[in-house]
């Protein structure tokens, strides 16, 4: 098979992977009421079953992006598949709440992993002229790994136990690294960047750059900080709307628990889909023309979005919270295809893992703050007032990419050329 139909194949093959990264994570909260049954469970104490991995996740993002620039990418993807689908498979030998916790936050510090190094490998396997586009496939996996792992997880739990239901994905995840043994390959870092005319490959592309030179490349590139802090912010909102917009249509609407959670994630999860690839075909174009065609695509979503956050908080009847909810998604997809692609740009390929888990350390670590702060928001205001005020976040996440376009892609794309 030739490079350019097997780069469209290893997306493929990361898609899978990807899925149950997030079916393994976020499909715990399906179980909820299993397990607050079984071990007699307090909702602060199941809050925490959902939040461990989270802050362990950001925690470890860092590390693992470092320790990604200086492995071989194709070892760490499956090798934290199969790490990790191992401890979802051992948490069923959990006999209390305290062994359940250990096993989540275990699984939050495995995936760290994951998306550093499939980040950093899709980079080697797409050049400027496809990147946007085959992350924005890829990220489509966080979609249905959100849905899938909610809603056959539960579908398996309410059948046959909650066991049943981490063995089953555990073993899928298992058998799943086992195969793509044979068929991932590691690309040379910087390929698609000497494939795009770059005329300065790496010397050395195994190896990442010492420490201190790898976090000061990141952190003194100013287009990379403006865009982890618009990502931080736009996590916030993201969560905000995917923690508490359950609970919000449970009590407004009376909705049953089944259909509030369904609700609240499957319009936006399912338009999502659609704005990641869009997202990413336009970024693509948009880059060819312009240096600042990705960021800008990026903040197109969140200045559009920002709108629909505010309404589906005021919304007074449920046709109207699926609409401004399927509305949002889609442009959150345009935002979320070019997270990394767009920090890409100005960042070099031999500390690209690095930047990739500095990503998910200030998105999931400061935008993970979001449920408690509009839950203080929601005892003084209200639920719906505080929901609807987190747009401005959004605002402020889209001021900080026009002012990375405006002001510095250009200069820190330069740079990255010249090195």
């Amino acid at each position: 098979m030739n490079r350019n139909n097997y780069k469209w194949l290893v997306i493929a093959m990361l898609w899978c992977v990807c899925f149950f990264d997030y079916a393994d994570r976020l499909g715990v909260a399906a179980l909820f009421p299993l397990l607050k049954r079984e071990f007699f469970l307090t909702p602060v104490q199941l809050g925490l079953l959902g939040s461990v991995a989270a802050w362990i996740y950001g925690l470890g993002a860092p590390f693992a992006g470092f320790v990604v620039d200086r492995i071989r990418r194709k070892t760490a993807i499956l090798g934290a598949l199969l790490l990790w689908s191992g401890v979802t498979a051992a948490a069923v030998i959990s006999h209390s709440f305290h062994q359940l916790l250990f096993f989540m936050a275990a699984l939050g510090l495995v995936v760290t992993v994951y998306f550093p190094s499939a980040m950093s490998l899709i980079s080697d396997y797409h050049g400027r002229s496809t990147r946007s586009r085959a992350m924005g496939i890829h990220q489509t996996a966080v979609y249905v790994g959100t849905i899938g792992g909610g809603f056959l997880g539960g579908l398996i739990g309410e059948r046959f136990g909650w066991r049943w239901s981490f063995i089953i994905f555990g073993a899928m995840g298992i058998v799943l690294g086992l195969a793509l043994m044979g068929f991932l390959q590691e690309p040379q870092r910087g390929a698609a960047d000497v494939e795009d005319g770059n005329p300065h490959p790496l010397q050395n592309p195994r190896a990442g750059a010492p420490a201190l030179e790898s976090i000061k490349l990141v952190l003194g590139t100013p287009t990379a900080l403006l865009l982890m802090l618009a990502f931080m912010c736009a996590n916030f909102v993201g969560l905000v709307l995917l923690v508490w917009m359950p609970s919000f249509l449970y009590e407004k609407f009376h909705m049953s628990v089944a259909m509030a959670g369904l609700s609240a994630t499957l319009y936006a999860q399912v338009t999502s889909m659609v704005g990641s690839p869009l997202g990413g075909l336009l970024a693509d174009v948009f880059r060819r023309r312009w240096f600042a065609g990705r960021v800008m695509v990026q903040a197109l979503g969140v200045f559009i979005g920002a709108p629909f956050v505010f309404i589906c908080g005021r919304a007074s009847s449920m046709a109207a919270v699926v609409m401004t909810l399927a509305a949002w998604g889609l442009f959150k997809g345009l935002y979320d295809a070019n997270i990394f692609a767009s920090v890409f740009d100005v960042i070099p390929p031999q500390v690209r893992g690095t930047a990739a888990g500095f990503i998910n350390m200030m998105g999931w670590l400061g935008g993970g703050a979001a449920p408690v702060i509009i839950g203080f928001a929601a005892e003084r205001i209200g639920s719906s007032r505080a929901i609807s005020l987190s747009s401005a976040v959004y605002v402020a996440s889209g001021i900080l990419l026009s002012t990375a376009a405006a002001v510095f892609i250009r200069r820190d794309i330069a740079r990255v050329e010249a090195r």
